[in-house]
C-alpha cells in the first residue's frame, strides 16, 4: 500500500459525536462552485475553503486508487459535494429524521441515486471521524462493481475500515481503530467465522437495528486484522482471497485457502480484539493535486437555490424542495435544473405525463444535459408511444449515451426499448450487457438482458444470467421477480431441449421409400415472422378463451362491450406481473389465466390478418 505504520492506544469506552457549533453568520449568503477533474463542490463558504474541499476529495480519490488499484474508481454518475459552513444551513438540508431533539448530530452523509451522487458535509463538524459516513459510502460506491463476487462481510468490513480515515494536506491516516466497534466486540460473543463469511442480505445478522451490531463490528475487526497482518508479514492474503472469490470459489472455502485454518483464525482474531493498542496506516500523499485545473465560479442565489432544491428532492424533503423550486422558477422560468427537479418530483409521485412535459422542456432548454434526455425517454416509455414518439425516445437515449458513455441506466433503457419492439436484438443485448458491466450489482439490468435473450430464443443463456441475478437479489420483491422469471426461462429452456432432442431422433430414424411417400408435410400457420406495427397499446378487462398449443398462446380480453383477441408466439416471453396480490409462484399461463382481471400490453401486427401480439400481462386482484 506504500504506507508507513503507526500505532494508537485506545482507552475504552470511546464514543465521540460531532458537536454542534453556532458561529457568527455573514449577513449575505455567497455561494460558489469549484469544479475539479472528478468532483463538483458547491459551498456557501469562501473560495479558499471550496478549493480545500475539492483538493481533499481529489486526494481521497487518489488514496482509494492506491487501495483498489484494479477497480474503476470513477462512477458514471457525477459526484456533487455540498460544503455547508454551519449547523443552521446544514439543518436546512439534512434528513428530517435527524432534526428531532436528541438525535445524533451528523457531520456528513452520502446520498446515492441512479443518476448522481451527493455528499453533504458540515465544514464546522467536530469529532474523531466527523466524515466517517462519507468515507464509508464512498467505499461502497467504489466497490459496487465487485458486488457480483464480494461477500457481504468483506464489503461492509472494507467500508468500516476506510471510514476511519483522516485526509490532511500532506498525509493520510487509514484504518484508525474504532473504539465503538472494539467495545461492542468485547461485550458480545463473536460469530463463528464460517457464519460471518456466509451472511447475506437475507440474514438476520445483517438486519439488526443497532448499527453497531456484531456483524458490522466483527467484519471491521477481521478486515483490520488481515490488512495489518498482511503488511507486517509482507503477504497478500486479502488479495488471494479476492482472486479466489472472483473464480467463483465459495467464501468459506476461499477463506480456508487464503487465511488457513478458520479455528486458528478465530482464536487469533479474539486475541487481537483484546489487545490494548492497534496499528494503522499513514500514507504520505505522493499524488499531487493540480489545483490550477480547478474551475471556480460564483453562483447566483437562484442557481444555489436550484441545487439545494434538487438535493432536498432526492433527500425526501419534498415540501421544502417544492417551496424552493417555486421561488427559483418565479425568478428564472427557464432554469433547467429546476425543470429537471420538478420532473423528478412529479415522476416519483406517479404523475408521468406532467414529468414527461417538464423533462421535454429541459431537453429543449439544454440539449447537452444527458440527464434531461435520459429522463424524458425513460418516462415516455411508461406510456403509449406513437411512431414519432418512438423516434424521439430512441434519439434521446442515444444522445444520453453519447453525452455520458459511463451512464448505465441509458444503456439499459435502450436495451429495453429495442427489446420491446423486437428489433435490433443483437444491439439490444449489447446495450444490456454494457449496463451490467457498468453496474454489476443492479438486478434490473440483468433482468433486461435475460428478457432480450428470451426474445432471441436463447433460453439457456437467459437462465445463466438470471442465476447470477438470484445471487444478488436483496429485497423480497427482487427475489420474487427474479425467481418467477428464472422459473419461466428454465421451463422454456427445457422445452427447447426436448424439442431439439425430438427433432434429432426423428431425423435419425430410417424410413423406407414407401413410408417417406406417405409422410405429410405439416403446415404451420404461424411460421411467418411477426412484424410489429404502431405503438404499444393497453387494454384492461377479464381474460377469456385462454388456449395453448405450446408454446403458442391465444386469449381474449373482455372489456365492457368490447372483446379483443390476442396471440403470443411464445408464452415464455410474456412479461407477467401482479398488482395488489401475491400470485402463486408456479403460475401456469395455460391453466391459470382464465377469468382473471388483468391489464394487457400488446402491439398490432403489420400483417392485418394476424392478431395483435401480447407483450406483457399485469394480473389484478
Amino acid at each position: 500500500m506504500g504506507a508507513s505504520f503507526m500505532s494508537k492506544c485506545l482507552f475504552l469506552p470511546l464514543v465521540v459525536l460531532a458537536t454542534a457549533l453556532t458561529p457568527a453568520r455573514d449577513k449575505t449568503e455567497n455561494w460558489i462552485e469549484v469544479r475539479s477533474p472528478h468532483f463538483t463542490v458547491i459551498t456557501n463558504s469562501n473560495e479558499k475553503q471550496g478549493r480545500r474541499i475539492a483538493d481533499q476529495f481529489e486526494r481521497m480519490r487518489s488514496v482509494f486508487h492506491v487501495a483498489f488499484p484494479k477497480s474503476q474508481i470513477d462512477p458514471g454518475s457525477p459526484i456533487i459535494v455540498l460544503g455547508i459552513k454551519d449547523e443552521r444551513d446544514f439543518n436546512a438540508l439534512e434528513p428530517e429524521a435527524y432534526l428531532a431533539k436528541g438525535s445524533l448530530k451528523l457531520g456528513g452523509l452520502f446520498l446515492r441515486a441512479p443518476d448522481k451522487n451527493y455528499v453533504l458535509m458540515r465544514l464546522d463538524a467536530e469529532g474523531e471521524h466527523p466524515y466517517a459516513v462519507v468515507y464509508h459510502e464512498y467505499t461502497h460506491l467504489l466497490t459496487s462493481k465487485a458486488a457480483e463476487w464480494m461477500p457481504l462481510w468483506l464489503n461492509e468490513g472494507l467500508a468500516e475500515f476506510y471510514q476511519n480515515s483522516e485526509i490532511r494536506e500532506k498525509d493520510v491516516s487509514l484504518g484508525e481503530p474504532s473504539g465503538e466497534s472494539l467495545l461492542w466486540l468485547r461485550q458480545n460473543r463473536l460469530l463463528p467465522l464460517a457464519t460471518l463469511f456466509t451472511v447475506d442480505e437475507k440474514s438476520p445478522y445483517y438486519h439488526e437495528e443497532n448499527k453497531g451490531s456484531i456483524f458490522y463490528a466483527e467484519s471491521w475487526a477481521l478486515v483490520h486484522y488481515i490488512q495489518i497482518k498482511d503488511h507486517q508479514d509482507k503477504t497478500n492474503r486479502m488479495g488471494q482471497y479476492a482472486e479466489l472469490l472472483m473464480q467463483n470459489v465459495d467464501p468459506v472455502t476461499a477463506a480456508t485457502r487464503a487465511f488457513g485454518d478458520l479455528k486458528q483464525l478465530q482464536s487469533a482474531l479474539e486475541s487481537y480484539i483484546r489487545q490494548g493498542s492497534f496499528s494503522y496506516f499513514k500514507m504520505m500523499t505522493t499524488t499531487e493535486v493540480d489545483d490550477s485545473a480547478f474551475r471556480v465560479q460564483a453562483l447566483t442565489p437562484v442557481q444555489a437555490d436550484a441545487v439545494r432544491a434538487d438535493f432536498l428532492a432526492y433527500n425526501q424533503r419534498t415540501a421544502d424542495a417544492q417551496t424552493l423550486l417555486n421561488h427559483v422558477l418565479q425568478e428564472d422560468p427557464k432554469n433547467v435544473s429546476a425543470q429537471e427537479t420538478l420532473g423528478f418530483l412529479e415522476f416519483r409521485q406517479g404523475h408521468f405525463e406532467e414529468a414527461r412535459k417538464l423533462y421535454a422542456e429541459a431537453v429543449h432548454l439544454d440539449s447537452q444535459n444527458f440527464l434531461a434526455h435520459y429522463y424524458y425517454a425513460a418516462i415516455s416509455m411508461t406510456g403509449s408511444l406513437g411512431a414519432a414518439d418512438d423516434a424521439e425516445v430512441e434519439s434521446s437515449l442515444r444522445t444520453a449515451i453519447r453525452l455520458n458513455p459511463s451512464f448505465a441506466p441509458a444503456y439499459d433503457r435502450l436495451a429495453t426499448f429495442l427489446g420491446m419492439r423486437r428489433r435490433d436484438l443483437d444491439e439490444a443485448r449489447l446495450m444490456g450487457v454494457t449496463a451490467v458491466s457498468l453496474e454489476p450489482a443492479n438486478i434490473g439490468y440483468r433482468i433486461t438482458v435475460a428478457n432480450v435473450l428470451l426474445a432471441t430464443d436463447q433460453a439457456k443463456n437467459a437462465v445463466n444470467v438470471l442465476g447470477y441475478a438470484a445471487k444478488l437479489a436483496k429485497t423480497q420483491e427482487e427475489i420474487q421477480v427474479v425467481d418467477n422469471l428464472l422459473m419461466n426461462a428454465q421451463e422454456y429452456a427445457t422445452a427447447q431441449e426436448q424439442n431439439a432432442e425430438q427433432n434429432r431422433r426423428t431425423s435419425e430414424e430410417p424410413k423406407t421409400e414407401d413410408e417417406s411417400a406417405k409422410i405429410e408435410i405439416p403446415h404451420f400457420s404461424r411460421r411467418k415472422e411477426f412484424v410489429p406495427s404502431g405503438p404499444h397499446r393497453f387494454v384492461v378487462g377479464i381474460l377469456k378463451a385462454v388456449q395453448c398449443d405450446a408454446p403458442h398462446l391465444d386469449l381474449s380480453v373482455s372489456s365492457g362491450a368490447r372483446t379483443l383477441a390476442l396471440h403470443a408466439d411464445n408464452y415464455y416471453k410474456i412479461q407477467f406481473s401482479a398488482v395488489d396480490f401475491q400470485p402463486n409462484d408456479d403460475l401456469k399461463p395455460c391453466t391459470d389465466l382464465e377469468n382473471r382481471p388483468a391489464k394487457v400490453e400488446y402491439v398490432e401486427s403489420a400483417d392485418k390478418t394476424d392478431a395483435p401480439h401480447v407483450i406483457a400481462i399485469e394480473l389484478r386482484k
